[in-house]
C-alpha cells in the first residue's frame, strides 16, 4: 500500500512525457545505494539463469521480442 504522497508523486510522474519519465527513472535509480543496486542485480541474474535453465529443459517457450514488447507496453499503459 502506497502512502498518499507516493500515490500523488506516481500520478504526476506518469503524466510526464516519456523522455522526462525516462530521465526521472534514471535519476531515481542513480539515487539508490550500491548495496540496493547489487541486490537488484543479483536478483535479476538469478531470475535470468532460472528462466534460461527452464528454456533449455523445454519447460519455457521463448517469445519473440516483436510479440512480447507490444503486450508489455499495453499492460503498462504506454
Amino acid at each position: 500500500m502506497m502512502s498518499p504522497v507516493l500515490e500523488k508523486v506516481e500520478k504526476e510522474a506518469l503524466a510526464l512525457p516519456e523522455p522526462e519519465r525516462a530521465t526521472l527513472v534514471e535519476h531515481l535509480v542513480n539515487s539508490l545505494s550500491d548495496r540496493v543496486l547489487n541486490e537488484v542485480d543479483e536478483a535479476w541474474v538469478a531470475e535470468a539463469e532460472r528462466r534460461y535453465n527452464e528454456y533449455r529443459q523445454g519447460r519455457r517457450t521463448p517469445i519473440a521480442a516483436k510479440d512480447f514488447f507490444p503486450g508489455i507496453r499495453k499492460a503498462l499503459g504506454w
